[in-house]
């Protein structure tokens, strides 16, 4: 049997943090092998099949459980990689603890059928159509969560804006709720992310499940899997995580729908329209009527953060919001930060189990700097005081919104003709000298 993971000596030990600095009571202990169904059809609605691998374990009864689905490769979610598509969590931790960890691709990745559609509104009813068969399987008692970061967390708040009956509460940490903010970031198509993003998933759905369930990569994860290299993932987080996406650019994949994806989005549609508008879930957030984890780490500005708490004032509806806000490499790949937290939060409300996870106020933060764990019940912290600050030609930022500061630039080429430069010049391109206003 494999070994389950954890924090408790003798367990594959976990990376990341575990918990928001609390602790937690009548946790569910690993009491369970596991055995794992591959390539499982899931029929939806419209007739379209999606494939999932269905993690559970392997005693009799029935059992919570937990879906995660993405675009990304199903089947390697266990490799232990660090990269950035690795983020169903970890199911040597939640299998033996005595649940269902059931890992899907959603449609027109990684095998299942239909189209890829990003986002949009048919993703939303899949993955409604998912939480309830999985809710009428034989090894599922009926209650449904959802796990995962990233695409896995964006995934569940679509699932939960469609209400399927047995959904009984999510953990969305590193959402994205408006897809055209996070690729139109500010005003300017971010290339840099999408571009290798789609490339990637195109990539990985053009291969076959024979290659990732190979002898190659059953190779790659008994080396990745290793305590001491495992140990060095702990600080792989997002910025490492984009260097191994533009890898894939040098790779061929097919250009349909990958390429047609990012050609509306770079140039069909540069403006918010319609096509945009069916990508966006905060206006729908305020029909999410379970109980919902969010989180982020303080890094991921460009992305995730700001839907956090975009996500926070939109939930209006939601029974329970509770947030936790990470520090340095609090997300980082393979993920695994976290689980004890969650497991805490899917006691609570999948088994009826009471953790402590609902004691005290419902934010806590890291507070970097002072490094320590703070708490609050509102948004901004009572006591915080906003401040706009703008960013000065000289490269500074400044209160001083009058003042735009300036800079000159001094240009010598290759030197003007000179038959070698002199050790008085700048550089032949560069700033000359400090900074004036």
């Amino acid at each position: 049997m494999p070994k389950v993971a954890g924090v408790e000596r003798g367990q594959r030990q976990l990376n990341g943090p575990q918990t928001t600095g609390r602790e937690y009571r009548n946790l569910s202990l690993p009491a369970h092998g596991m055995r794992c169904d591959r390539d499982v059809t899931v029929r939806m609605r419209d007739g379209i099949e999606l494939l999932a691998d269905v993690h559970r374990p392997d005693s009799d009864g029935r059992f919570p459980a937990l879906i995660a689905a993405s675009p990304y490769p199903r089947q390697i979610q266990d490799l232990g990689a660090p990269m950035g598509f690795i983020e169903a969590g970890a199911s040597d931790f939640w299998v033996p603890r005595g649940y269902v960890h059931v890992i899907a691709n959603v449609r027109g990745t990684g095998g299942s059928g239909g189209t890829f559609g990003f986002f949009d509104a048919q993703e939303r009813r899949d993955l409604h159509d998912l939480v309830e068969w999985a809710a009428g399987r034989p090894w599922c008692d009926g209650s449904v969560g959802m796990i995962g970061i990233s695409y896995f967390a964006m995934a569940q708040l679509e699932a939960a804006v469609e209400r399927p009956a047995h959904l009984r509460a999510i953990f969305p940490v590193a959402v994205t709720t408006d897809l055209y903010e996070a690729v139109m970031h500010h005003g300017l198509f971010s290339s840099s992310f999408v571009t290798p993003f789609l490339a990637m998933v195109g990539l990985t759905s053009a291969r076959s499940d024979r290659f990732w369930r190979g002898p190659l990569v059953d190779a790659a994860r008994q080396v990745l899997r290793t305590a001491p290299l495992h140990r060095k993932f702990a600080t792989m987080n997002g910025e490492s995580s984009i260097a191994l996406l533009h890898a894939a650019l040098k790779l061929h994949h097919d250009p349909h729908p990958w390429d047609d994806l990012w050609r509306a989005m770079a140039v069909e549609h540069p403006l918010r329209d319609e096509w945009w508008d069916e990508r966006n879930l905060l206006p729908l957030l305020d029909r999410v009527e379970v109980p919902t984890y969010l989180g982020c780490d303080w890094q991921n500005v460009p992305l995730h953060l700001p839907s956090t708490f975009a996500a926070m004032r939109a939930l209006t509806n939601a029974p329970v919001v509770r947030v936790g806000m990470l520090g340095e490499f609090g997300l980082t790949w393979p993920w695994e930060s976290l689980h004890v937290e969650a497991l805490a939060w899917f006691d609570h409300w999948l088994k009826g189990q009471d953790t402590g996870i609902l004691d005290g106020p419902a934010i806590r933060y890291w507070m970097p700097g002072a490094d320590e764990w703070r708490t609050s019940d509102r948004w901004p912290p009572e006591g915080c005081v906003q401040r706009e600050w703008s960013l000065r030609a000289d490269g500074r930022l400044s209160n001083d919104h009058g003042a735009p500061g300036e800079r000159s630039l001094m240009a010598l080429g290759a030197g003007l003709g000179r038959s070698r430069p002199s050790d008085a010049d700048p550089p032949p391109s560069g700033w000359s000298g400090p900074a004036s206003r």
